[in-house]
């Protein structure tokens, strides 16, 4: 991977689920994805999914997702094609990028559909852990304050991408502060 990252096409991506734990039945209700190359917002991925299920008080009282606001929402087998064609030939972005990926793999399964293979990961969540020692916490909302950012994190899926990119970016600054290489916060899939 060259040590360039702004020559990469990224997609930064988040989703919102009906709980914690997808392999105790928890679903994806809300995906979102932002493809940037050199800096640039290329494409933008926004929706809502019917998980078939109800949402968790817990994370209802998190992403505020209803189930009347995923009445009339497609299923995830109508999704997930289309969020792997705009996934695909790009390297993937994430805050906490093990749980995204978890929920995106349990509903490949479920799907029987194979898991996302042979792809390259940055996780942001990592970077601030080794970038940002001591913090009290690493919530993407508390790094992103660390950080100097000034939006309020709203915990839907779409918003939490674009604060993924600015924390993403900030830290891409630490690094050439720091002299970090950017590759040692990527893993292959």
């Amino acid at each position: 991977m060259p040590e360039n990252i702004d020559a990469l096409e990224f997609v930064i991506f988040d989703t919102e689920t009906t709980g914690l734990d997808p392999l105790t039945g928890d679903r994806v209700v809300e995906i979102a994805a932002l493809k940037i190359k050199g800096g640039q917002r290329i494409a933008a991925f926004d929706i809502l999914v019917n998980p078939g299920r109800q949402i968790s008080p817990g994370a209802f009282a998190v992403n505020k997702i209803t189930a009347a606001m995923l009445k009339d929402a497609p299923r995830i087998e109508e999704v997930m094609p289309k969020f792997l064609e705009f996934i695909a030939a790009s390297h993937l972005c994430s805050y906490n990028a093990g749980f995204d990926l978890g929920f995106i793999n349990n509903e490949l399964k479920l799907m029987g559909f194979p898991a996302i293979n042979s792809v390259t990961v940055f996780d942001v969540l990592t970077m601030a852990k080794r970038l940002m020692p001591g913090l009290p916490r690493y919530a993407l909302g508390f790094v992103a304050q660390a950080l100097g950012i000034k939006s309020k994190q709203e915990h839907r899926a779409f918003s939490d991408v674009k604060m993924t990119l600015e924390v993403f970016n900030r830290l891409k600054i630490i690094c050439q502060e720091k002299g970090v290489a950017l590759a040692s916060f990527y893993y292959r899939i």
